[in-house]
């Protein structure tokens, strides 16, 4: 009976572990900041963050986290429907893989930090150059691991498929897309976090809403807690659509 006990109480310490020690942390950040007195403006505590939570309305934050998330979902699909298609043309054909993947290389080489305000000079200051700026931060990393999840189907396999004269599309569609699916997948996951990271790079540049514009206001106004809460709430947003997408990849792709 005790190593039953011993057994569910090493388990539950197992599952719970991140939230005990994000708890710890918070705790710890909090007690620093109330011991040594730091400046708000320097590293606010953890209750001075949710104090600033609760000073701007509800309405106003969501107005911001929606402004935000619409712009990363909206470049994040984008890439996946452009990603997916090239993906398999590159696998198809050597030529396109020799044109194309230098291209890519140079885009993702290039800092879009440097990139955003040609493109908002460009594509004008309305939600194109943000939804603009976020596929390209998100788009590599879905060409190149479904590109790989492709290439990386047995050669016995596919010349099984060749010897039952199937077509190719039945191929890529029976063969190679359901053996690239964990690629695929864990391109997802770390693109959805990519397009928050795009998302609030286009806000840094040109937005008048959205948590990447209130953190540049609030920092440029000394108002360090509310840039902090934002920045929680991008934390917040980015680990519930890691989730999903994992979700999704579980539900999905059962068999692996």
């Amino acid at each position: 009976m005790t190593e039953r006990r011993n057994n569910l109480l090493l388990a539950a310490m197992d599952r719970h572990l991140a939230i005990v020690v994000f708890i710890g942390v918070v705790a710890v950040w909090e007690m620093i900041c109330r011991t040594l007195q730091v400046p708000q403006f320097i590293l606010p505590a953890p209750s001075a963050i949710g104090a600033s939570m609760v000073e701007m309305s509800l309405h106003r934050w969501i107005e911001h986290a929606w402004t935000t998330l619409s712009v990363a979902l909206t470049g994040y699909f984008c890439a996946i429907l452009i990603a997916l298609p090239l993906a398999i043309g590159i696998v198809k054909s050597r030529l396109l893989s020799r044109l194309v993947l230098p291209w890519l290389v140079v885009i993702q080489s290039t800092p879009i930090i440097a990139v955003a305000p040609i493109l908002v000079v460009t594509l004008g200051t309305g939600s194109l150059p943000k939804v603009v700026i976020t596929m390209l931060i998100t788009f590599f990393p879905i060409v190149i691991a479904t590109a790989t999840g492709l290439a990386a189907v047995p050669p016995e396999l596919v010349e099984l498929s060749r010897s039952l004269r199937a077509p190719v599309r039945r191929q890529y569609l029976q063969i190679r897309l359901p053996y690239a699916a964990p690629f695929i997948f864990a391109a997802l996951k770390v693109g959805v976090t990519l397009s928050i990271i795009g998302a609030v790079v286009a806000e840094f540049v040109a937005a008048e809403t959205g948590l990447g514009y209130l953190i540049l206001f609030s920092t440029s106004s000394f108002k360090v807690p509310t840039a902090f809460a934002s920045l929680t709430i991008l934390v917040v947003i980015s680990l519930l659509l890691y989730g999903l997408v994992d979700l999704l990849h579980r539900r999905l792709v059962s068999w692996q």
